[in-house]
């Protein structure tokens, strides 16, 4: 068997859990393979929300086991607190969550260096979560971090003290940062029992042995290709790899057990935090779209930037993903507009260019806009793919043939059962 990877094209928020969640029945595990709690996916269990951040999406279902890869960074108190939350729930977290050893672990004073670091750049911050996403990668890549199978050893404490130490070092002497830190080590050593008590494994051993088995498994990811750290809006970006490549790397398999390809998108884009957005809607139209869209960072809470989809840009994390289908989400926000528009190329030095410029942030991009009839109506009635307004189709069939990729699945609404299939190109 091969694994499946669904992951977002954009610059995250694109609804992937929503996604994952109503296919996560059809795998046998779901696994993430990168970031942290950075990552917000939202769920609808039973009508009530549910924000994961570091849990893969398919833990409310009975067939997958869930895996939290080794690509992916654990702050144990906020994975405390997210394991309390998805118990109430109704999850049945003993038996199916799993913990790769290799996760490595967000220290307290990972965060502070966060802060510390944002705040020294001043007007030219890049918009960090503040989770301590990126020291921890540095600690990784340093090769000074914290995995979650230390927590096994006896000398945990020990190697803890002599990472703080240096972290104090640059807190205390590059950053002159003020901070309080017996204040956060008491709940952090607390939720490392947690740790202990929660079955951790081998995870490249686990997925092998399934695949093996010809068991399916689905790779999720967070954040948005757009976003990764070698081919995103470098350097606003995050920290790990969110393209189809970090899949292998963050779960230990191989590139040649990659099978099917899920890319998601909005009908629109959006954007947390600073760096480039050609087809930002600094106006009423955008600020339409992010009221309707209800566009507020999942993990953070800030309003997002909105704007008209940017069809260069999601060709380009089409072809980086080798995506094979595409799901097109919160095709419903759109519907009051009259009119809507599609980015088809850039205007760059007075030339159109449909490829993505390599300094997208340092010198003027204009996007060059195709317009599009609006469908006007609610989608909420619509169960089948003929049931969507002639408009909406249309806009989908110019979209599929720009990047040369079918629309499998179409979102009109919130709702696990809002989600509207092409039946005869379904993939899966």
């Amino acid at each position: 068997m091969s694994v499946d990877v669904l992951l977002g094209l954009q610059w995250g928020d694109e609804g992937k859990g929503k996604v994952v969640d109503f296919l996560a029945n059809n795998y046998d595990i779901v696994a993430r393979f990168q970031g942290g709690p950075n990552a917000g996916h939202t769920l609808y269990v039973k009508g009530q929300k549910i924000v994961l951040h570091h849990i893969p999406s398919g833990i409310f279902h009975q067939r997958p086991l869930n895996l939290i890869g080794n690509g992916v960074v654990i702050d144990p108190v906020s994975f405390q607190k997210e394991i309390e939350k998805v118990k109430q729930a109704g999850a049945n977290v003993a038996q199916k969550l799993f913990i790769s050893r290799k996760a490595h672990l967000i220290l307290p004073t990972h965060k502070l260096l966060d802060a510390a670091s944002e705040a020294a750049k001043g007007k030219d911050k890049i918009g960090s979560t503040l989770r301590g996403i990126g020291p921890t990668y540095m600690d990784k890549i340093g090769r000074n971090g914290l995995r979650v199978g230390d927590v096994e050893l006896g000398k945990f404490e020990q190697y803890y003290k002599d990472l703080v130490k240096k972290h104090q070092g640059l807190l205390n002497h590059l950053y002159q940062y003020e901070y309080d830190l017996p204040a956060l080590e008491t709940e952090f050593f607390e939720s490392i029992e947690l740790l202990r008590s929660m079955q951790l494994v081998d995870g490249e051993y686990m997925i092998h042995n399934a695949l093996k088995q010809g068991k399916k498994v689905l790779a999720e990811g967070a954040q948005g290709s757009m976003l990764d750290i070698d081919f995103g809006t470098y350097p606003f970006v995050t920290s790990s790899n969110t393209i189809t490549a970090g899949v292998c790397s963050g779960l230990g398999i191989a590139a040649a057990t990659i099978g099917e390809v899920i890319g998601i998108t909005k009908a629109y884009c959006t954007r947390v935090g600073s760096g480039p957005f050609p087809t930002e809607l600094l106006n009423e139209t955008g600020e339409h779209i992010r009221q309707a869209g209800g566009e507020f960072g999942a993990t953070t809470g800030r309003p997002r930037r909105c704007g008209w989809i940017d069809l260069p840009a999601l060709r380009y994390a089409v072809m980086l993903n080798g995506v094979t289908q595409l799901v097109m989400t919160k095709a419903d926000v759109l519907s009051a507009l009259p009119q809507i528009a599609a980015c088809v190329a850039y205007e760059v030095n007075g030339s159109e260019t449909p490829n993505l410029p390599y300094d997208l942030d340092r010198q003027p991009v204009e996007p060059v806009l195709k317009q599009f009839e609006c469908w006007q109506q609610d989608l909420a009635h619509c169960t089948g793919y003929d049931d969507l307004p002639a408009s909406l189709q249309n806009y989908i069939a110019f979209i599929e043939q720009y990047l040369g990729v079918p629309i499998t699945i179409v979102s009109v609404g919130p709702g696990r059962e809002q989600l509207v299939h092409k039946k005869a190109e379904i993939l899966l």
